[in-house]
């Protein structure tokens, strides 16, 4: 209790003191101009160590800043257009095994599913007859052929022939090129496999059920890379373009960081904002569809500004200030916010590296220093 009132009576009487100087301050500088420094700092701040420890106030260094912040966006965690691959059979059938159950990873030529189809064993018998026509249209040709050389018969019955070879060839071709890429054999059994590494999304069949090579029995979604579709705000849409860096806030222990590859050319009437994508590199927290808040970081002329925590800036009159330590305590300083990220805000002016600025009893600083 006493605490409580020592440091009502602290803040109290700093009120005075701050009021006091003020007015000493007023009637002092009638007769001299204000110098710049006064002008962009207030002091009169005077606090003790043990005052400071009582009050709670706590400090930071400000930081350099390698690339500025221009602010935090939604956006929604998407895959790439190849990240995801639907598996069809070739023929309509039945599944004779399933291997997999939804959400399994998977890997690139491992079974799916052994689907049987009657399909396969038709174009087995065409295969079949055609390769026995093949043979009949090739020693017809061959005799055709010796036969008009020595003008027993006309040309155009050995051209016939030739005719009849090709077509017999294409049919045998065909044939054989269709059952080499469905991977059936000579039962018409179909084995399914995995076209990517990746994990399943989506299995719509089950043993027994039927497929009619139309519909895609399984989804895989390959999760080492996502994307992030953005909406950047209409105040950045001069300032954001392709190649800019971007980390999801947020994510954990491993960052999660990546770079814009596209922005959109027209601000969404409904949302004021823009679409932009970007690619970011694959993280287990990372699911399609989730909604995250991504920093968006730039290189304009804020980048050799400072960093400072978000705390440590309040709004007096309308204006951004820090609370800078000085000499003999606290001043009031007026500065220029360049972007946000999380829990650190670029500053573009108003604040040198290395000065310390005041991250806690802001509050309290505020009365003293005359703040609104």
């Amino acid at each position: 209790m006493s605490d409580f009132m020592e440091r009502n009576t602290i803040i109290g009487g700093a009120a005075f003191a701050a009021v006091l100087l003020g007015g000493l301050g007023w009637w002092a500088s009638k007769d001299a101009p204000p110098s710049e420094e006064a002008a962009a700092e207030v002091s009169g701040g005077e606090l003790t160590s043990e005052q400071i420890k009582r009050m709670g106030i706590t400090t930071e260094a400000a930081t350099a800043s390698n690339a500025a912040e221009l602010g935090m966006v939604p956006g929604v965690v998407t895959l790439p257009p190849e990240a995801r691959v639907a598996v069809t059979a070739p023929f309509g059938g039945t599944v004779l095994r399933l291997f997999v159950v939804n959400g399994q990873a998977v890997t690139k030529g491992q079974p799916l599913a052994i689907v049987r189809s009657i399909e396969p064993v038709q174009y087995g018998a065409s295969l079949a007859r055609g390769e026995a026509q093949l043979a009949v249209a090739r020693a017809n040709a061959a005799r055709t052929g010796q036969l008009a050389k020595e003008g027993i018969i006309a040309g155009a019955r050995a051209d016939e022939a030739r005719a009849a070879l090709r077509e017999a060839e294409v049919a045998v071709s065909e044939n054989r090129r269709i059952l080499a890429q469905s991977g059936a054999s000579a039962g018409g059994e179909v084995t399914l496999r995995a076209p990517i590494t990746g994990k399943l999304s989506a299995v719509a069949v089950q043993t027994g059920g039927p497929v009619d090579g139309l519909t895609a029995p399984f989804v895989i979604e390959n999760t080492s890379n996502f994307m992030i579709d953005l909406q950047i705000p209409e105040r950045l849409a001069g300032d954001v373009r392709p190649g800019m860096a971007i980390a999801l806030q947020d994510s954990g222990d491993a960052p999660v960081e990546g770079q814009i590859v596209s922005v959109g050319g027209s601000i969404d009437q409904e949302t004021r904002a823009l679409v932009a994508k970007a690619r970011v590199n694959g993280s287990p927290a990372l699911v399609s569809g989730k909604a995250v808040s991504v920093v968006v970081k730039g290189n304009r002329a804020a980048a050799a500004g400072v960093d400072v925590p978000a705390s440590s800036v309040i709004q007096i009159g309308g204006k951004d200030v820090v609370f800078v330590v000085t000499s003999k305590g606290f001043a009031k300083r007026e500065v220029t916010v360049a972007g946000r990220g999380g829990e650190r805000m670029t500053l573009a002016s108003g604040l040198k590296t290395g000065e310390r600025v005041a991250t806690s009893g802001l509050a309290e600083l505020k009365v003293l220093l005359g703040g609104e």
